[in-house]
């Protein structure tokens, strides 16, 4: 049941992800995304299914790692200003924020006695998060970075296009084999878990029932 939780929450956290992006970019001004079958919660019709869902399942299989995925194609310049640029990347983080604060209302509700099912959700409250603050980390491609891109000069646009496609592969190096930062990291995910009010007991509880096979 924990595993199943997991699992279909995740993928259907991703496809809201890529949802709110298209949805906003529609309201401002690209609406190819209609044509293109992004307005919906179907994850296959995404353009990259490798980078908006087999990539952050592996990392969630590796490690239980909110990895967020990768972002639906937009016509930037169909956009209408730059603010619609940067509203385009803010919404996909501001759909799981949305979603994590939902989880977080009705995990007060848990039962004492921890069942699978709400084990599932605190552990998914918490990959929430983390994809929520790896997600707006400012560099590409992540959403933190397209939110100020808009407004970055072409002289900065220009010395970061070389290294762009190695960004992501940086961060997830630093996070996993450089001890302070993925500390920082780790403390900041579960502080705002705290501020939120997430049983931490029902968060282990989920992640030893989702890695069940760690057991064996």
């Amino acid at each position: 049941m924990t595993f199943i939780i997991v699992l279909v929450g995740w993928i259907f956290s991703l496809s809201l992800h890529e949802f709110a992006h298209a949805l906003v970019a529609y309201y401002g001004g690209d609406t190819s995304v209609r044509d293109k079958g992004y307005l919906t919660f179907n994850p296959l019709k995404y353009t990259h299914p490798l980078y908006s869902i087999a990539l952050p399942l592996l990392f969630l299989f590796m490690g239980g790692i909110g990895l967020p995925g990768g972002a639906v194609y937009i016509e930037t310049w169909r956009l209408r200003s730059a603010k619609w640029r940067s509203a385009v990347s803010l919404a996909g983080p501001s759909a799981n924020i949305i979603l994590v604060i939902v989880i977080a209302i009705l995990l007060q509700f848990a039962p004492a006695t921890p069942s699978p099912f709400w084990a599932g959700l605190a552990f998914l409250a918490l990959l929430q998060i983390y994809a929520v603050v790896l997600n707006l980390i400012p560099v590409p491609p992540f959403d933190g970075f397209g939110i100020i891109e808009p407004y970055l000069s072409p002289e900065i646009l220009e010395r970061i296009e070389p290294i762009r496609g190695m960004m992501i592969w940086l961060v997830i190096a630093a996070l996993w084999y450089v001890p302070f930062i993925s500390n920082l990291f780790s403390t900041l995910i579960f502080s705002l878990a705290a501020i939120l009010q997430i049983p931490f007991e029902l968060v282990g509880a989920g992640y030893q029932k989702f890695f069940f096979w760690k057991e064996f």
